[in-house]
């Protein structure tokens, strides 16, 4: 008779355990599978957005791993929350780990933002010449903490991305034009309108000049202590800036010896008094 009893009363309490945690445990499996199936729906439409907005295609695989593993994170959590298991402390724990973490970590995170900022914006891409924190070059290399400059002398410059995406940067290969400006001096003297034929017709005569979106300048811009200077504007294609600069400056020296306008330097006349 106390055997039966005590079988019953086993029997009673593993129905009600089964009954208490079966359904728990169905419930819970309902909720990895549904999860599961949402996650990969969102896996999906994540990835969709970021070929829609032309992400870099070297961060997009990175993007659509951390999405993934925060979504199953939070999937996981909420399959041992069904199950009965008490997470507030759990999460306080994790919570606390990851804000110790963040701290120790967080000039490293700063620039693994502004990589990310970087890629998915593309403020510069490879092969764009910059300037910003006081370096300029061409962009090598984007990663996703550094970006790498290499300079015209061939040295090479490692910026952190946290500060190329928050600070103010030039790009000088956004545009396909150019303004080259030019500052010519010539003597007191010498004839304004014949220094200014002379600048006119080398500008006119080289071909990579264009007269879009401005014919070339050249106007008197001061009247500075030993010369009278010209501003001279003139527009080019972006690749052929440097050649017009540096080719042009040649010949402006040439041209004005020929012509014998007087390209002056500063002087300074010192008068000597003698007392009888």
């Amino acid at each position: 008779m106390e055997f039966n009893n005590i079988l019953e009363t086993a029997t009673t309490k593993g129905s009600e355990y089964i009954t208490q945690y079966g359904l728990k445990l169905v419930s819970a499996i309902l909720v990895w599978i549904i999860g599961g199936f949402i996650i990969g729906m969102l896996n999906k439409g994540f990835a969709r957005m970021l070929e829609r907005s032309k992400a870099d295609a070297s961060l997009q695989p990175f993007l659509k791993s951390l999405v993934g593993a925060l979504l199953k994170v939070v999937l996981v959590i909420t399959v041992l929350s069904t199950l009965g298991i008490e997470m507030t402390s759990f999460i306080a724990i994790l919570g606390a780990a990851g804000l110790a973490i963040g701290m120790a970590l967080s000039g490293t995170l700063q620039n693994f933002a502004g990589g990310v900022m970087i890629l998915i914006f593309k403020p510069y891409k490879v092969g764009d010449y910059i300037e910003a924190q006081g370096h300029s070059g061409s962009v090598k290399e984007i990663q996703i903490f550094n970006t790498i400059l290499k300079t015209p002398d061939n040295k090479t410059i490692i910026i952190p991305n946290g500060g190329l995406s928050t600070s103010s940067m030039i790009n000088y290969s956004t545009e396909p034009k150019r303004r080259v400006d030019f500052t010519f001096g010539i003597g007191y003297g010498d004839s304004i309108e014949q220094a200014k034929e002379v600048l006119l017709n080398i500008l006119n005569n080289d071909e990579r000049i264009i007269n879009d979106p401005a014919a070339p300048f050249v106007e008197v811009s001061a009247l500075a202590d030993s010369s009278v200077n010209f501003a001279v504007r003139v527009w080019v294609n972006s690749a052929d800036y440097w050649g017009v600069y540096f080719d042009t400056n040649a010949k402006v020296y040439n041209e004005f010896n020929k012509a014998g306008i007087n390209i002056p330097f500063p002087q300074m006349d010192v008068h000597v008094h003698q007392n009888s």
